[in-house]
């Protein structure tokens, strides 16, 4: 939902058009104290602030809106006439994401809005397991021993994010099939212990933290570097 605040109806009506022809939902307002009511009720993606506002200016709003926990992260471009430059520099020093010079095409709208939210869209966070130099980034399915890349096959590294996931844990040679190869466990077969050999080989010195529990299957050492 984009919020386009502007006093000017024809201008206001020129944004809502633009920016809804671009697929984008919009809502505008007249005045920055009906916008910042309706804020109780809604949260907007992304607002079209106009410095010259009849009552609270765009100014006081925009500061009135980045001192605000709640709504700090809320993007904003100032849109701003010509010769208004003390109020562009103002408004970015206060934490506005850009700003629209009137008169603007409804190309140079769509585009801004379009590079801003694209910017302040929040960064993903990859999925890491960690312990001491080794890391395995869940996401990119990968796994780095002190620095340095490490080939896996594809149930060596589920056997890797199991153990990690879940470091202490004993796990039963029947809980590793069905976890990792999703069968029953087979009583003679070596294909576990095979794998877990090459696994801790590829691991080098983490390779050690891959405990045999005696009579009950495998597990990742929990106190590593302690």
């Amino acid at each position: 939902m984009i919020w386009c605040i502007e006093d000017d109806c024809d201008i206001r009506d020129i944004e809502i058009y633009a920016l809804s022809s671009a697929g984008f939902k919009v809502k505008g307002f007249e005045d920055g104290l009906s916008a910042l009511d309706e804020l109780k009720n809604e949260k907007p993606d992304l607002i079209i602030l106009d410095v010259m506002l009849p009552g609270m200016d765009g100014i006081e709003i925009l500061k009135k809106l980045k001192d605000s926990i709640e709504y700090r992260e809320i993007p904003i471009i100032m849109a701003t006439a010509k010769g208004q430059e003390y109020d562009r520099i103002i408004g970015l020093d206060l934490g506005a994401d850009d700003y629209l010079v009137k008169p603007f095409s409804i190309l140079e709208l769509s585009s801004r809005v379009k590079a801003v939210l694209r910017r302040c869209q929040p960064k993903q966070v990859s999925k890491l397991l960690k312990i001491g130099g080794l890391v395995v980034n869940l996401d990119e399915h990968t796994v780095i021993a002190d620095g340095e890349r490490i080939q896996l096959t594809y149930k060596e590294f589920e056997l890797l994010r199991l153990f990690l996931s879940h470091p202490g844990v004993a796990y039963t040679r029947e809980q590793l099939f069905t976890k990792v190869w999703h069968l029953d466990y087979m009583e003679d077969s070596r294909t576990l212990d095979m794998h877990i050999r090459t696994l801790r080989q590829k691991l080098g010195v983490y390779g050690k933290l891959i405990e045999t529990v005696r009579n009950v299957g495998y597990r990742l050492e929990a106190n590593y570097g302690k």
